[in-house]
């Protein structure tokens, strides 16, 4: 089973369009931090702390040395304590995944060496792990465009295209 750190961005767009269930069904060992979840609203962290109580969430709590070690960390000046949790897990957790939608994060992340991916990638996933049918997931990504501003962009909408022509492929 695969671990992956996930952030902010991705819970949020998960819970906003209903597939929180879906994506603690993958085959991801899933974790975040507490900075993660502050950032959230107290009905999302209500959500996930639901999770975290049936061990599908790990929520790590960050001690003195571990701040320390991240501050000999060179992040981008861009990126928020958030973040930097989330790359910093992922760097101390073997092999784990950053999940975020966010492109500076992915960005250091692949400057790190870490595998990173987002919420298109949770999309395939979902439909290659059958938690998701192709036309839920068409659905969700339809609105996903409508209450995340950031999937509006011609760019963004072209992906969203690209990824249901490759889902009308799948057999």
């Amino acid at each position: 089973m695969r671990i992956a750190v996930t952030d902010a961005c991705i819970f949020i767009d998960l819970i906003e369009l209903d597939l929180i269930s879906e994506f603690f069904q993958l085959d991801i060992e899933l974790h975040t931090t507490v900075e993660v979840i502050n950032e959230l609203f107290p009905e999302q962290k209500q959500v996930l702390g639901a999770y975290q109580a049936v061990n599908k969430l790990v929520v790590h709590n960050f001690q003195e040395g571990d701040f320390a070690r991240m501050e000999e960390i060179s992040f981008p000046r861009g990126l928020s304590s958030e973040d930097r949790s989330v790359i910093f897990m992922a760097m101390n957790l073997k092999n784990a995944i950053v999940l975020s939608s966010d492109r500076l994060v992915r960005k250091f992340a692949e400057s790190c060496s870490l595998e990173y991916h987002g919420i298109f990638w949770i999309f395939d996933l979902l439909i290659s792990e059958e938690c998701l049918s192709k036309a839920q997931a068409i659905v969700s990504l339809q609105k996903l465009v409508t209450i995340n501003g950031m999937y509006s962009g011609d760019k963004m909408k072209k992906e969203i295209q690209n990824r249901i022509r490759q889902w009308d492929k799948i057999v």
